[in-house]
């Protein structure tokens, strides 16, 4: 299963689509993955429309959307366990702040997140932190970028795709 993994697109405020890398990876995709900072509920229809979408709350997000997604959910997917939140607070420590929102029984095997515009990935233990930073940012973060997971039997794969 791939996996395309989006967050903090901010559209139509960082533009008017997402970039051609993006837009490609998701035609060859699965499911779509957005960890919040969505912005228009126009734009989530517009995903929707091509692919599955599965998203969560972030805080730029406002009606209609702060009533249609939860601030963290987990999706199981061919037996890997994501959980997924915007995140809060400053860039520093990001990291430790969103696990907050998970339990120790949650069993995650992926925790997705967003509001740093920082892509990165890394393994913590047997957990994979993500953040796919902003496909759409070309202002605060370092690069536009995404993610995609490749999912199979119990086991994940991540790889960022840095936008030209």
């Amino acid at each position: 299963m791939k996996v395309v993994v989006l967050s903090d697109t901010h559209l139509p405020a960082f533009g008017v689509r997402l970039p051609d890398e993006a837009i490609r990876a998701i035609g060859e995709s699965d499911l779509i993955l957005h960890s919040g900072d969505i912005v228009q509920k126009s734009f989530l229809d517009e995903l929707s429309g091509r692919k599955e979408v599965r998203a969560v709350l972030g805080n730029m997000d406002m009606e209609p959307l702060a009533s249609l997604l939860p601030e963290t959910r987990i999706e199981e997917l061919e037996g890997v366990r994501i959980g997924m939140t915007h995140g809060f607070g400053a860039p520093q420590g990001i990291e430790q702040r969103v696990q907050t929102r998970f339990r120790k029984e949650d069993n995650l095997d992926v925790l997705i997140f967003g509001h740093s515009h920082v892509p990165m990935q890394r393994m913590q233990g047997n957990l994979l932190l993500l953040n796919p930073g902003s496909a759409t940012d070309r202002v605060y973060a370092p690069y536009p970028c995404f993610a995609v997971l490749t999912v199979e039997c119990g086991k994940v794969e991540a790889e960022l795709i840095r936008c030209s």
